[in-house]
């Protein structure tokens, strides 16, 4: 069986983050760089994981402010 693909793996882990109460809404996710050294991937993939994430309404993506956790009863309900 193929190995899971890391944005894939990381996303589920932030996710997990979030619903654990690591992350809360409004709380800034580390930077892409912070990211890079946790998870031991390039940026390429972090940027990956950012798109998910963003597309699933986890996190929103400010311009030279940075990524945000969104209120998780916004997303968690979604199928």
């Amino acid at each position: 069986m193929p190995a899971t693909p890391d944005y894939l793996r990381i996303s589920d882990e932030i996710v997990a983050d979030v619903r654990s109460g690591k992350y809360k809404p409004g709380d800034k996710l580390p930077s892409i760089s912070e990211q890079c050294g946790r998870f031991k991937v390039s940026a390429s993939t972090i940027n990956l994981v950012n798109v998910r994430l963003e597309a699933l309404g986890v996190i929103s993506r400010h311009q030279g402010k940075g990524i945000f956790v969104t209120d998780p009863e916004t997303w968690l309900r979604k199928p």
